[in-house]
Order: structure tokens, then sequence, then C-alpha cells
């Protein structure tokens, strides 16, 4: 729950939480049989229904800039209210509209990286990728770090994720021409990086099982997460790279088990699973 409401933008209608908690909590989780059984992450599931299904209302991100007529930063409590509970609304604003760091970047109209960052406010008040998100993406990095501090998770699949964005981003970057596909430092730094590589990537049910394993499957993550973000068609591709994924983990813990004691070659599960038929 608390994985999808990060990923919620803050002024989305109430019936949006409502449809994408049920959807991760019956659909998702308990249809396979509860915790621990679900083969796809709930929360990214809830999201990647929400996304496709009300592109309008998931759109809802305010960045810390002038929203109002009257020049204010940011809405107040009672208006934030009159959006997520829209018959509290008596004045006649329907929604907000707000395009992200990356959806701005992606949908650059032909300017240079330097001409972007001085004409877009989202990149003229920031220093690295967006106002507000770099922030946000130290923050869960400054929490990452201490969890793996105190060994909630092991470094693994964090560490793949973001070293294969980071190698692939930067094969990629042509210095900030108008076709540019950001530097590594955007990439790291906007959208849902570091959400997805310390508190969903880690996630024990869905990924692989062997330090071998989460090597793999965090790299391939990084990989998808930046071929999503520069040829398809949504701009941040955390959710979507991580589901692909979870379709892959067992096949990844296929090959990866650890050498049984004894043996020369790990026993696979497909092998194991011929001895018993004979």
């Amino acid at each position: 729950a608390l994985l999808l409401g990060l990923a919620l933008p803050p002024l989305a209608p109430w019936w949006i939480v409502l449809v994408g908690t049920g959807f991760a909590i019956v659909i998702a989780k308990q249809l396979y049989g509860g915790l621990g059984y679900n083969p796809f992450n709930p929360a990214m599931v809830g999201y990647v229904v929400l996304l496709i299904s009300f592109p309008i209302q998931m759109t809802a991100w305010p960045a810390p800039l002038p929203l109002y007529p009257d020049g204010s930063s940011a809405p107040s409590l009672w208006q934030s209210l009159q959006m997520v509970l829209p018959f509290l609304n008596a004045e006649g604003i329907d929604a907000f509209t707000a395009a992200t760091p990356l959806d701005t970047f992606k949908h650059n109209t032909g300017l240079l990286v330097e001409q972007l960052y001085q004409k877009d406010p989202l990149y003229s008040r920031a220093n690295w990728a967006g106002v507000g998100w770099e922030w946000a993406n130290l923050g869960f990095l400054a929490g990452g770090c201490f969890l793996l501090y105190r060994k909630v998770f092991t470094w693994h699949a964090p560490v793949a994720m973001l070293g294969a964005l980071v190698v692939c981003s930067a094969l990629f970057y042509d210095g900030g021409s108008s076709s540019s596909h950001g530097s590594p430092l955007m990439h790291l730094l906007s959208g849902a990086t570091m959400l997805g590589a310390f508190f969903i990537v880690t996630d024990p049910v869905t990924s692989a099982t062997s330090n071998r394993g989460r090597l793999i499957y965090g790299a391939l993550i990084g990989v998808l997460i930046f071929i999503i973000r520069t040829w398809g068609s949504y701009p941040d591709a955390v959710a979507f790279a991580v589901l692909l994924m979870n379709f892959a983990a067992p096949l990844i813990d296929n090959y990866t088990l650890p050498r049984t004691y004894g043996h020369k070659k790990p026993r696979r599960a497909t092998e194991k699973a011929t001895e018993k038929k004979d």
C-alpha cells in the first residue's frame, strides 16, 4: 500500500487510490494465494493498471511551481481536498495536469539539452534532473543505503540495476544534442529510479533468489528501464521493467541455482521434475 501510494500522483481523485489498491490486493496478491505466493509485485500491477486505464488522472503531478493565477506555489489543504474529493470542489477547477521532468525531456521539441534546461522551469530551477524529483530520489537513496546498512536486503539487485542504467545511458549519451536520451545523472535522479532500485526490485517474493540471479535480474531491469524510457511510449518505465522481469525470475532461478555439495553441476528444477516423473 505504501509503495502504491508513493507511485500515485498526490492530486489524483480518491477513486484512483481505491481502484489501484483493490486491484493490487485482490487480483495481484490474494488471487494467487496471498502473502508469499504472488508472482508479480502487487503495487506495480496496480500502478500499471491505473496508468493504462486512467492516463489523464495519472498525470496530476504538481511541480513546486506556481499553479494558481494568484501565484501560489502549491494548493492549500482545502484546495488539495477539492482535487482529491471532487464533490467538495466549488471553484470550477476539474484537475491539474502537469508533465514530469522525464515527460518533458522525452517530448523535447528539437531543443538542445542546454536550451531545455534554460527554458523549461522544471529544469531551470533544478541542478540535475528536474525540480523536486532529484531531491526525492536522493531521499530514497539515503533510505535504501540505511536498509543496506541494516542488512534488510542484499546489494546485488539494486547495484546491478543502477549500474546497468548508468552504462546504457552513458553509451547512448551524445553530450546534449536535440536528440539526446539524457545523461546518466538525469536517469539516476529522475522518475522512480531510486524508489525502484531499493524498495521494489528488492521484493523477496517476486525477484530472483540467488545472489547471481539477483545480479542478472537487477541488470536486466536497468536495461529495460533505459530502453522503455528512450524508445517506449511512457516516459518512466520502472513498473513495466519490474513486471517484465517478474515473468523471468523463475527462469533466472532455474539457471542460477548454487551447486549442491557433491555434484559437479547445479541440479536445475526442470531436471528434478523429470526424475520425479520417471
